[in-house]
C-alpha cells in the first residue's frame, strides 16, 4: 500500500467551540434513531457556496473532493468539532451516474494540493453527489470512506442537486456508520449576513440564531 497522508495527530487539538457565530441546521431524520455523532461540523458559508457550485456542475454524473479545515475539541467542555472552510474538486476520477473513485492520481495530485495551499489544514473528509438518488452511503462509498478516510472524526457529506438535499454522515460515538443516517450541520456566521444554506431537508434549530423572514 502507499500511504499517501501522514498520520493525523491522535488526539484533537484544543479550541473554542464557535456555537455562538453558528446557526445549526438540523435534518428530517436526524433524530430517529437517537444515534449521537462522534464530532459536530461547522462549515462556512463560502465553502457551503463553493461546495453547491461543484455539485450542480455536473448533473448527470458524480462530482466530490475533499473536506478541509481542522479537527478540535472545545477547550471548556472537550466536545469535539470539525470546522471545514476549503474544498479541493477532485480531478482524475473515474466517474459515472451512480458511481465515483478517487483513482491513485487524483489522490496524488489533492495531497500535493493540499500541501501547497492548505499546510495548515486537517483533511476532516469529503463530499460527492448522488444526481437523482437520494442521500445515502452504497457499499462503494463505504469502502472508500473506510479506506481513505479511516479516522473517527472524519466525515461525509452527500449531496442530491436535483431535489436540493445535503446531509453530512458521521460515525458515533463507537466508532460506527450508519449508510442511511444523515446529520445537519452549524452555518458559521459571519458579521450580519444572511443564511445561504437552502437545502430543501434541513429546518433551523429553534435554540439557535433566528432565520430572518426571507431568508431561505
Amino acid at each position: 500500500m502507499i500511504r499517501l497522508l501522514p498520520d493525523e495527530a491522535s488526539q484533537a487539538k484544543s479550541g473554542h467551540i464557535p456555537t455562538k457565530h453558528a446557526r445549526r441546521w438540523h435534518t428530517d431524520v436526524e433524530f430517529a434513531k437517537n444515534r449521537v455523532p462522534q464530532v459536530s461540523v461547522f462549515l462556512s458559508q463560502k465553502t457551503f457556496v463553493r461546495i453547491c457550485v461543484h455539485a450542480g456542475s455536473d448533473l448527470n454524473n458524480e462530482v466530490g473532493g475533499w473536506l478541509l479545515g481542522k479537527w478540535r475539541a472545545d477547550h471548556e467542555t472537550g466536545e469535539e468539532f470539525i470546522v471545514v472552510d476549503a474544498i479541493l474538486p477532485a480531478i482524475y476520477t473515474r466517474q459515472g451516474s451512480a458511481f465515483l473513485t478517487f483513482t491513485q492520481d487524483s489522490q496524488v495530485a489533492m495531497h500535493s494540493l493540499m500541501e501547497e495551499k492548505y499546510p495548515d489544514k486537517d483533511l476532516v473528509g469529503w463530499y460527492h453527489t448522488h444526481p437523482r438518488m437520494g442521500l445515502f452511503l452504497s457499499s462503494h462509498d463505504l469502502f472508500l470512506h473506510n479506506n481513505f478516510f479511516p479516522k473517527p472524526w472524519q466525515v461525509a457529506l452527500v449531496v442530491e442537486p436535483h431535489t436540493n438535499v445535503g446531509g453530512f454522515f458521521i460515525r458515533d460515538q463507537k466508532g460506527e456508520m450508519d449508510a442511511r443516517h444523515h446529520f445537519g450541520f452549524y452555518e458559521i456566521i459571519t458579521g450580519r449576513s444572511r443564511s445561504v444554506v437552502h437545502w430543501a431537508n434541513l429546518e433551523p434549530a429553534q435554540e439557535d440564531l433566528p432565520v430572518e423572514e426571507g431568508e431561505r
